[in-house]
């Protein structure tokens, strides 16, 4: 019987971005300084559904639209060129879609962003939820009650967290991972949950809240533990180069949750996520630097390495017969000259 369900059920606040790479140093106050290229694409949560479509998933996003020419091109994007499925989603009369400038720089960048608050909260989007295989959600101090009504109809929740600007690091926001199958935070933000000094000791720390465990850990890969199988995997970073890191968290997640869907063994669910991340920093940022199967088919075909043959052989019975069509880069000027 077929499955009529999402695969990855979305929703958060969407940005329109616009990013700007190529400089030869940050811009200080008072100067101005031409970059090399710029990019644009739909972002937030833009970021997790396209990279998840990518990978051949039902996507099923919950956001709210700008009544204006950002929200017409995000939407445009997302359902007509990216396949996934808006109906949960709203447009807002006579409210402005968030647009973010991001200014890429080295392997990081900044952010400038502008912006209100949306007129629909996630809970008024979601209602009662509908059932999806998997929800990825961004966890916060203030608990959505959509979250505990979609746990409870048997969607397996993914959560990530973000900085806490006020620093304070609450452990009670720890308290939803135990409507959560997995978590996924950066090592940054594990230790200081947890209040730990090293990415394996939060870990470890996590792994008593949560059945999957994860912590990235940027240019040094990521560690899990999965209390469901027994599995422990500590998988390194690929070498690659860095034109935008912007999303590399959010196509990590969702190619982490593509690859769990299928069962794999948590190593190959490691190092996937880390392959797929690490793809997209070499394009501009936001939604459309995911690889998708078209990209990861295009890198394993190239891989000549034979440590990396090794590592990343399991790829010969992951990738589909047919990856698809080449995937949709960011608008960009000039062209950046990396290949697919």
């Amino acid at each position: 019987m077929d499955d009529d369900r999402p695969d990855v059920l979305l929703t958060g606040l969407l940005f329109y971005d616009l990013v700007l790479t190529g400089l030869g140093r940050p811009p200080t106050p008072g100067e101005e300084i031409w970059t090399a290229g710029m990019g644009s694409s739909p972002g937030g949560i833009a970021n997790l559904a396209v990279a998840a479509s990518r990978f051949g998933l039902k996507t099923s996003l919950a956001t709210v639209f700008g009544d204006d020419f950002y929200g017409t091109y995000c939407r445009d994007v997302l359902a007509g060129q990216e396949g996934v499925d808006l109906s949960l989603s709203r447009t807002a009369d006579g409210w402005h879609t968030p647009v973010t400038v991001s200014i890429a720089h080295g392997s990081d960048r900044a952010l400038v962003t502008h912006g209100q608050e949306p007129p629909y909260s996630q809970d008024a989007l979601m209602g009662d939820p509908p059932e999806a295989r998997t929800a990825l959600v961004h966890i916060e101090a203030d608990p959505h009650a959509w979250l505990a009504k979609a746990a409870a109809n048997g969607t397996q929740i993914y959560a990530d967290v973000g900085w806490d600007p006020t620093q304070q690091w609450s452990t009670d926001l720890l308290d939803q991972l135990s409507l959560c199958h997995a978590f996924l935070p950066n090592e940054v933000e594990a230790m200081a949950y947890t209040r730990t000094d090293s990415a394996v000791a939060a870990l470890a720390a996590l792994s008593e809240l949560v059945p999957v465990a994860v912590v990235t850990r940027g240019g040094e890969g990521a560690v899990a533990v999965d209390q469901t199988t027994g599995e422990y995997a500590d998988v390194p970073a690929l070498d690659l180069d860095v034109l935008d890191a912007t999303g590399a968290g959010d196509v990590f997640g969702a190619s982490f949750v593509a690859a769990s869907l299928g069962g794999w063994p948590l190593v190959e669910r490691l190092r996937f996520a880390v392959l797929a991340a690490g793809l997209s920093v070499r394009h501009h940022g936001g939604a459309l630097a995911a690889p998708g199967w078209y990209g990861i088919d295009r890198w394993w075909r190239a891989v000549t390495d034979p440590e990396l043959k090794r590592a990343y052989g399991f790829l010969d019975d992951r990738i589909p017969a047919d990856p698809g069509p080449p995937v949709h880069h960011a608008p960009v000027t000039p062209p950046n000259g990396i290949p697919d």
